[in-house]
């Protein structure tokens, strides 16, 4: 605890004491690579909504231009010629009732659930297990759907799905790897942020982004002025 302390310490030593551009963020979150394992990066967005508004929740999902550094478990539901589409395109577990009946004993492991239509009244039940992990197959997220081929390799390549938190409306999602180029991590974080500005909700009139900061899995924030 006494190490965690005294690094932290120094961290925070490091830290600007206002906003910085994009690329000294950066910068000053490459001097916080000195863990043993490859930490994520990660972006906070506190956007200016209501996030009690239904008509204010921002949520989507991209593929960012240099990937975020792992290879999520995909879990999809199918069958057929749908489930042999999936396998093909490197899905980690393919199944129908037989793998309902496994969330039902308990197992998730696994980062993102797809499913075709036909599959909700099987995957419908599972709601309240997968519902509070952020697992549900979704229409809006684009996690239900026919076209499996595009959907699986999206989401082995690193696609991120982000919605706002219902307490303060901020966003949160990982962009990279803290091992990634400075450029590349700029890269996708500049493409993360352009892509939550086009989703600024109509009714919004007032600054839509209020604050953006960001950190490594064991750093303090930076915040950024962009």
């Amino acid at each position: 605890m006494a190490k965690q302390t005294k690094r932290m310490k120094k961290m925070a030593a490091k830290l600007p004491v206002k906003e910085v551009s994009l690329t000294e963020a950066v910068g000053v979150l490459k001097t916080f690579n000195t863990t043993k394992f490859d930490q994520s990066v990660e972006i906070a967005m506190r956007l200016g909504i209501d996030p009690k508004q239904a008509d204010q929740i921002v949520r989507g999902s991209i593929v960012l231009p240099h990937g975020i550094g792992k290879s999520l478990r995909i879990a999809v539901f199918a069958k057929g010629s749908k489930a042999d589409e999936a396998r093909n395109m490197g899905a980690d577990t393919v199944g129908d009732v037989d793998l309902a009946d496994k969330i039902k004993g308990g197992w998730v492991d696994f980062d993102v659930c797809i499913a075709t239509p036909d599959m909700m009244g099987i995957v419908g039940p599972l709601g309240r297990l997968l519902g509070p992990r952020g697992l549900m197959p979704s229409p809006r997220a684009g996690t239900v759907t026919m076209d499996l081929e595009k959907t699986v390799k999206e989401y082995k390549a690193g696609k991120v799905e982000f919605r706002s938190d219902k307490e303060g409306g901020i966003v949160h999602a990982v962009v990279g790897k803290l091992s990634f180029d400075a450029e590349k991590l700029q890269e996708n974080i500049q493409a993360f942020v352009h892509f939550v500005t086009t989703l600024k909700p109509a009714s919004i009139k007032g600054q839509y982004i209020k604050t953006v900061a960001l950190s490594a899995t064991m750093s303090p924030g930076v915040r950024v002025s962009l």
